[in-house]
């Protein structure tokens, strides 16, 4: 996806080999030979670019450490979650995977779990097994196992394995020995995602330099969950938290889909890994030396408790300097060596509304091409094609009132198919339906006019240009647009079933057009929250939000902020360069600012003083809130046709009252200014949020942050839909009148009954006055 990323450095791009190609010299002498790496398939899920790319690093100096390491993933955690169904006599899916930089794998098998049909003739059919196009295994297709699971283990060869890498697995399929359909339903295997890939590695053990970051810390080859901890001195002061949570939430953007998790260590370097250190020279973290700096520095160091860690150091000589240092790194100042000083720096502009470089603009139409990172993700081959996916972020507090969708400018083309009529392109969002546009060279016809157009025009001029209306219903906040292109195979004589192949594409002039919706929301809405951090990344950079901690924050306190700062990143895919965090005293200073408030009753006084904003209850007591039937029955639209959310209709009220060990996740309007929001969130236990963020980063209970609160009762989430009593965003003066009174008919009848009387008090008023007057001239 194209990324409109301001950014003050311009990163040099200096070429290097990979961690691969450093095994490939490791292996040389033993006749490895390394297969061409496959690009990234478009399912793969998109990650955000780093500033940096670590495939544009110098070469590095790497040595294999002792010990192997192991580690599994299934189907599933590579991406493909849902049985894969090879069909006709060449069926082929891909299933990508990636090594890290820092590992040189030694050991590498597929578990493969799968099911055949019963028609296929074993001397002719088989399973082939391919890794980066070579082949790696052919599996018999014996009668008496057909219509089976069965399991088997195949072994790569570690030396084929690269940085990118692409199990591919085709059927070879035959039912009969004379003409046989290539489509025959009877030509058909299964791979169950719960297949798996093991393999065992070494660590590679890194130079000290800034020019591969974000690597080691971050690897965009690494699918797994970032976990990188954070190093302060003694309990960290408000200026160098606002530098580390700059640093968290540049990674929290790195990580995007994965997630990322950010423990706090107060005075004590992590025994093993990878961690950050944001520190001055004056309060050093026991047991660690830090370079001499004359200003704001980065630098990169070994774990002086694990050789094959690095410690990446935010240094400074006061706060001013280590934001400095955080902002440089964030934006891609060009780096090189063990150490850098960072000069004549200049202040960033600050960012605009709804700007966010993941989320779709919506004040100008955008093309497709620059929501894919390579337009050859738009074009398909063959008969049965892959589907076309684009992504589609989407503000939240688009409103979509009376709006009959969103436009799009659909332009495609695609090889005319002869003979054959059922050829049609399927358009969805997510798994949601929209509509199915024929393949007979012309456009579909939106009225008796166009059909009569059509007619009168010759088909086949490309590219065909549609316009299409995506209905709002379907979308959530990382939705895709999907394009499946049909092509219907034309019946030819006995045993001649060859056709020419076919193709098709999106065009990259393919434009979808929010400019002409507003922005207003009804809160609070944590499903806005959960799923883009909205209301605070309306603004990428966090300019009006304020995150404020317990007077005496501890490790975890300290962690769940940063956490929490990630996440925002990986909803905008920007640094939060200007946020801010506070004690609860402070916060009346920042009143015209939305809040983020974390603690418990005993360690946040604002819980306290605000208990009769809050949604639930002081503890001993219990407040009465509703409780949404969405979680029983159905799922809410992310973009409301509502401002007001009646897609949370309600069934029950039930009293609330959290266990010492819940979590809460609250919303509500902020006390110190009407149309400003809060979120808090509370617990008893500061450590227990982080069974917070592991469902929050579950997509499967994501789905459950709805209302006004979220309690989470062990693993399980309960979402409360309260009085929504204010509304964020603005609407022109006319369509809130409409939408105001449309909400309220019986006001509505009133108003014009008193306009009415009130017209009928002027009229008799002018008519008496008419009436005195004729009769004073008559006299």
């Amino acid at each position: 996806m194209t990324r409109r990323h301001r950014s003050l450095f311009r990163p040099v791009r200096l070429p290097r080999p990979s961690a691969a190609a450093v095994a490939f010299t490791l292996t040389l002498l033993c006749g490895a030979v390394y297969a061409q790496s496959p690009p990234v398939p478009a399912t793969a899920p998109a990650a955000v670019p780093a500033t940096t790319p670590a495939d544009a690093a110098p070469m590095m100096p790497a040595t294999p450490a002792a010990g192997t390491r192991q580690s599994r993933s299934t189907l599933k955690q590579l991406g493909i979650d849902y049985e894969i169904t090879l069909r006709g006599i060449q069926g082929t899916a891909g299933v990508p995977f990636s090594i890290r930089n820092d590992q040189v794998v030694d050991r590498a098998s597929l578990h493969l779990k799968y099911s055949y049909s019963p028609a296929l003739l074993p001397d002719l059919s088989h399973l082939k097994v391919t890794v980066n196009d070579v082949t790696v295994a052919t599996l018999p297709t014996p009668v008496d196992q057909a219509g089976r699971m069965i399991e088997r283990d195949i072994d790569i060869d570690p030396r084929m394995i690269i940085d990118y890498n692409r199990i591919n697995l085709q059927l070879i399929g035959h039912y009969t020995r004379e003409c046989e359909d290539p489509d025959h339903t009877s030509l058909w295997a299964n791979i169950d995602s719960a297949s798996y890939l093991e393999l065992g590695w070494a660590p590679l053990q890194l130079t000290n330099d800034l020019s591969l970051l974000p690597v080691p810390f971050f690897d965009a080859r690494d699918t797994n969950r970032l976990e990188l901890p954070f190093v302060f001195t003694g309990q960290p002061g408000q200026g160098l938290l606002q530098s580390a949570g700059i640093v968290s939430s540049w990674f929290g953007a790195l990580a995007g889909y994965r997630g990322a998790l950010f423990p706090a260590s107060i005075d004590t370097v992590p025994m093993e890994g990878n961690a950050v250190v944001v520190a001055t020279p004056r309060n050093p973290p026991a047991g660690l030396v830090l370079p001499d700096i004359s200003g704001p520095t980065l630098a990169v160091i070994a774990n002086p408790n694990d050789a094959n860690g690095k410690l990446l150091l935010v240094l400074g000589r006061d706060d001013a300097e280590l934001r400095i240092a955080a902002t440089a790194l964030a934006l891609g100042a060009p780096l090189s060596g063990p150490t850098a000083s960072i000069g004549d720096f200049k202040e960033i502009a600050p960012r605009k509304p709804y700007d966010a470089p993941n989320w779709i603009p919506s004040d100008r139409p955008v093309r497709v091409s620059e929501l894919v990172r390579q337009t050859s993700e738009l074009n398909v081959v063959g008969y049965h094609p892959d589907l076309i996916r684009i992504g589609l972020q989407l503000p939240p507090d688009l409103f979509v009132w009376r709006r009959d969708g969103i436009p799009l400018d659909l332009r495609y083309r695609y090889t005319l198919p002869e003979g054959a009529d059922k050829s049609a392109l399927n358009i969805s969002i997510n798994d949601a339906f929209v509509t199915t546009l024929p393949l007979n060279g012309r456009p579909a016809p939106r009225s008796v006019s166009d059909m009569v157009w059509n007619k009168l025009k010759a088909p086949g001029a490309m590219p065909i240009q549609q316009k299409v209306m995506l209905p709002t219903g379907p979308f959530s906040s990382n939705s895709q647009l999907r394009f499946h292109f049909f092509f219907d195979r034309p019946q030819a004589a006995e045993c001649k079933n060859t056709f020419p192949d076919v193709s098709a594409a999106i065009d990259g002039d393919t434009s979808i057009d929010l400019s002409g919706f507003d922005h207003y929301m009804a809160m609070p809405n944590l499903a806005a929250f959960g799923n883009a951090g909205y209301p605070f990344t309306r603004l990428a950079d966090l300019s009006e939000t304020v995150l404020v901690l317990p007077d005496n924050p501890n490790a975890d306190d300290v962690g769940n902020v940063l956490t929490l700062l990630g996440r925002m990143g990986a909803s905008t895919g920007y640094p939060a360069l200007r946020n801010r965090i506070i004690a609860a005293r402070q916060v009346g200073e920042h009143a015209d600012q939305d809040l983020v408030v974390l603690g418990s009753r005993r360690s946040q006084p604002l819980f306290g003083e605000w208990a009769a904003h809050l949604p639930i209850g002081e503890a001993g007591q219990s407040r009465r809130v509703q409780l949404s039937d969405w979680v029983f029955e159905r799922m809410p639209s992310f973009l409301s046709p509502d401002a007001r959310r009646t897609d949370l209709p309600t069934t029950a009220e039930v009293s609330v009252r959290p266990d010492a060990g819940d979590v809460v996740l609250m919303g509500f309007e902020s006390p110190l200014r009407k149309g400003r929001s809060v979120i808090a969130v509370m617990a008893d236990d500061p450590a227990q949020v982080n069974r917070l963020f592991e469902a929050w980063f579950d997509p499967d209970r994501l789905r459950d942050f709805q209302g006004s609160v979220v309690l989470l009762q062990k693993d399980k989430v309960r979402s409360l839909a309260g009085n929504q009593s204010y509304y964020v965003g603005h609407l022109p003066p006319l369509t809130w009148l409409r939408w105001y009174f449309s909400q309220s008919p019986l006001l509505l009848g009133a108003l014009v009954g008193l306009a009415c009387l009130l017209l009928a008090l002027i009229a008799r008023w002018l008519l008496k006055r008419n009436a005195r007057a004729r009769i004073g001239m008559s006299g």
